[in-house]
């Protein structure tokens, strides 16, 4: 055989090989099998010790670009799972044995300090750095943001007169079955919400859980991401969510507006930890130093509109707020049966 008809024959061979690889590819369309193999490629051309695998409660918009930075600086591939906080702490302790995870970013502290047997102590470099009202002395787990609570209202519906401004106000018949409020069975910052309006109150937990859920009159959303949408469509008048969620919303356009409760409120941190029994403990440590380090911190406050844990980092935005001794180990204590009453009250019980 000539070299020019061997050329012709290998360039039709080549040509039905691509032919077939296309018709392969297009009967796999985006199905969970191709990017089955596309994960599986990705994650094991990629050394053990240069891998993490974190899980997080953070909505895409805020863990991914620190992830991302993380992997830039310290060339570690982070695999990534997400949901809500009850979720992903539930996956967590689901993995235990397995060494399925590393990390558990997202979520309020007073969660980590309820699932303390879920973390391994680690103490971050900056510690003395952080705010010392929230950081573990055992340091299972390490504070990310602060996060005040506010209230929220529709501002082209409720005129600023009317807007609640105190816990108690949230319990006036005017706002019955309109308060945007999510499932504290998903979210964990309805949680946060139901254990601060608690210990202001000073109302017995059975008592609080039972006449909130009443005031919402059976409008519970499933996530903490529906409050700002609720409220800004007017399908409910006013919310209860963070500062930086509502500073956001409002900062894209969103018909809201908030205050901060007279009484005071809490700024409860979100949380990281390492996870027991963690594969890669070692790039764990580089990751929780990495949310707490200075860049990271202060791109938190410019471009999340959070509120640092660090004390060398200042506000240019955040208004004073009366910030209240927040209980963080009553609160632990305390989920347990707030979350049973919930259900109760839902009819989700053993469902």
């Amino acid at each position: 055989m000539t070299i020019k008809k061997w050329n012709i024959f290998k360039r039709i061979g080549i040509l039905i090989v691509a032919e077939a690889a296309m018709l392969l590819l297009s009967s796999c369309g985006n199905s969970k099998r191709q990017a089955d193999i596309e994960y599986i490629s990705r994650k094991y051309a990629v050394p053990d010790d240069k891998q993490l695998i974190v899980y997080t409660s953070h909505k895409e918009e805020v863990y991914l670009p620190i992830i991302r930075e993380f992997e830039n600086r310290t060339g570690i591939y982070v695999e990534i799972h997400s949901g809500g906080t009850a979720q992903m702490l539930s996956l967590v302790e689901e993995g235990i044995d397995t060494g399925a995870c590393d990390i558990m970013f997202g979520g309020g502290i007073e969660s980590y300090e309820a699932e303390k047997d879920l973390f391994i102590p680690y103490e971050v470099h900056d510690k003395a750095e952080l705010d010392d009202r929230y950081t573990d002395p055992d340091n299972y787990w390490t504070p990310f943001t602060e996060l005040p609570i506010v209230f929220i209202y529709n501002s082209k519906l409720v005129s600023r007169s009317e807007v609640p401004e105190s816990w108690s106000d949230l319990f006036d018949e005017s706002w019955k079955g309109q308060i945007a409020f999510a499932d504290p069975g998903s979210s964990g910052t309805s949680y946060t919400i139901l254990s601060t309006m608690e210990q202001i109150l000073e109302m017995d937990t059975k008592e609080l859980v039972e006449k909130f859920y009443g005031q919402l009159d059976g409008k519970v959303l499933s996530s903490s991401g529906r409050v700002i949408p609720e409220v800004s469509s007017g399908n409910s008048l006013i919310g209860i969510t963070l500062e930086e969620t509502a500073r956001k919303a409002m900062a894209q356009g969103e018909d809201i507006s908030f205050v901060y409760p007279r009484e005071g409120t809490s700024c409860v941190p979100d949380g990281c930890a390492m996870v027991r029994n963690a594969p890669h403990s070692y790039n764990a440590g580089k990751f929780i130093d990495f949310i707490v380090g200075y860049d990271t911190q202060k791109f938190a406050v410019e471009k999340f509109y959070r509120r640092s844990v660090r004390s060398d980092i200042n506000l240019t935005y955040a208004g004073m707020i009366d910030q209240i001794d927040f209980d963080i180990k009553k609160s632990a204590a305390q989920q347990a049966r707030v979350l049973e009453l919930w259900m109760q009250l839902s009819g989700k019980e053993g469902g």
